[in-house]
């Protein structure tokens, strides 16, 4: 099974937008686990070090003190307890700032604090004996002890601190091992789009040359097709035009000849004689109307876009009426009509096409009922019609006009047959015509870029359905 270009490239890009995507969340994982690594590291030092300095401190004060009662030294009470002590609260402070987002780690410092809060007294009791020179082998024991449990809470602090530290380690460890074929993988994949997407894009542009080729030469060979196809046009108009009016000749010659042997000698000749002039008669009159019928069907549906212009249908059937209007009387009909808007195009066709369709109507009215035309209209939406449109024409503004009359209808089995040239459905002796009228009104229609349909019910009547578009506008890319 062939697969269009056009697919191929839509699922390579989106693969490849797939692919950046998630290259694109595992950096961004990848890069946020990093930082929250740096960041907690950043954080176990700096409340390593924040310890380290209380417990420094705090070593220092009670080796000043011991110093002082070993040698009576007063340079080891300077500073003194009370500075020391502020340094230290200043540096748990911090601490307490640093380990805020952290329950258990509050939970030891206000246990460090009770702990702080002791040996300072402890200190400050120390300094004060040691001044006055009393030796007090007690309060070194007891300073000892409180010192330990100090060390005690801090390595407890440190422990929670590197088992974090510890797991962002691991993470990290995880997502590094993942990092790495992730990349070369995508990268891969990256790589592998590219050199498809370029072997196909030469492929399609090698193909887009040589169809461009190949239709620069079809449009060639079209525009001589049309040149030549408007020269038989013309030629075939001439020949039309000229045959006509040599036809016209001889059938003149022969009604004439046959009406001055039937006025000369008519009386003469014998009934059968005047009976066969009679109808020499009709049929050079038919003849005649066939040959301007043809000539009318020749010319009908030469639209083009100078002669394009805008036609208000109520003035144009008020027109046609008028013109029907006696044989409107003869067969005692009316004609009911709605509201039509104006539309876009040739207002002599046009006029052709409502004259055929009426005169069609009253040709075929039941001689058992008045006749009655009822002419509709709709405005309507392409995509409303149940008729087949090009894509950019489902969006365009058409119009169903419905002529509907009462007359002696026709089988359904005839509605498209009725359109085609020399068609009737009645014979000659019925019915007068020769079977171009409707075709003449299917060839406006379609130079229209319209639609003729007709439905039929014996006895009943006929409806005649003509959908043509507000404006040409784009009705000209479709020829």
């Amino acid at each position: 099974m062939h697969i269009p270009v056009q697919k191929k490239l839509r699922a390579g890009f989106f693969i490849a937008a797939t692919v950046m995507i998630i290259a694109s969340v595992c950096s961004y994982i990848v890069t946020k686990n990093l930082l929250d690594n740096a960041k907690w590291m950043n954080h176990t030092i700096e409340v390593s070090k924040r310890l380290e300095v209380i417990t420094k401190q705090v070593k220092d004060a009670e080796a000043a003190i011991r110093g002082f009662s070993i040698t009576r030294d007063t340079a080891f009470l300077r500073p003194s307890m009370l500075e020391r002590s502020i340094r230290i609260e200043e540096e748990y402070l911090h601490l307490r700032e640093v380990t805020k987002r952290s329950p258990q780690q509050q939970l030891h410092l206000d246990t460090l604090k009770q702990l702080l809060d002791n040996k300072y007294k402890q200190l400050a009791a120390g300094e004060t004996k040691w001044r006055s020179f009393k030796k007090d082998t007690s309060s070194v024991q007891e300073g000892e002890k409180s010192m330990d449990k100090i060390d005690r809470k801090v390595q407890d602090m440190m422990k929670i601190e590197e088992g974090h530290l510890q797991n962002q380690s691991e993470m990290q460890r995880f997502y590094s091992m993942i990092w790495a074929p992730v990349i070369f993988i995508t990268s891969l994949i990256a790589i592998f789009i590219g050199i498809y997407s370029y072997v196909t894009l030469t492929r399609e542009y090698r193909l887009q040359l040589h169809i461009e080729s190949r239709l620069k030469s079809y449009q060639r060979d079209l525009q001589q097709n049309i040149s030549l196809l408007n020269k038989s046009n013309e030629e075939l108009e001439q020949f039309a035009y000229v045959a006509s009016h040599d036809l016209q000749e001889p059938l003149r010659k022969i009604s004439t000849f046959s009406d001055r042997l039937q006025m000369k000698y008519g009386t003469l000749l014998p009934a059968e004689a005047n009976e066969l002039l009679d109808r020499m008669g009709g049929a050079v009159t038919r003849m005649r109307v066939l040959i301007n019928d043809l000539l009318i069907f020749s010319r009908a549906g030469r639209i083009t876009p100078d002669n394009i212009v805008k036609v208000d249908l109520n003035i144009l059937l008020q027109q046609v009426s008028s013109d029907l209007e006696e044989r409107l009387q003869e067969k005692k009909g009316t004609i009911r009509t709605a509201r039509l808007p104006v539309i876009e195009g040739h207002p002599t066709a046009l006029q052709q096409l409502f004259q055929n369709i009426l005169t069609n109507a009253i040709k075929f009215a039941s001689p058992e009922r008045n006749l009655e035309i009822n002419v509709n209209c709709q405005i309507l939406k392409g995509t409303a019609l149940e008729i087949p449109l090009r894509e950019n024409q489902l969006e365009d503004t058409f119009c169903r006009l419905s002529f509907e009359d009462n007359g002696i209808g026709f089988e359904p089995a005839y509605a498209e047959r009725i359109f085609l040239l020399f068609q009737r459905l009645h014979g000659m002796s019925e019915y007068s015509g020769t079977g171009i009228g409707l075709a003449i009104c299917k060839k406006i229609t379609d130079s229209h870029h319209g639609f003729i349909k007709a439905h039929g019910e014996v006895g009943k009547g006929a409806s005649f359905i003509v959908i043509l578009p507000i404006t040409q506008t784009h009705q000209d890319e479709q020829y």
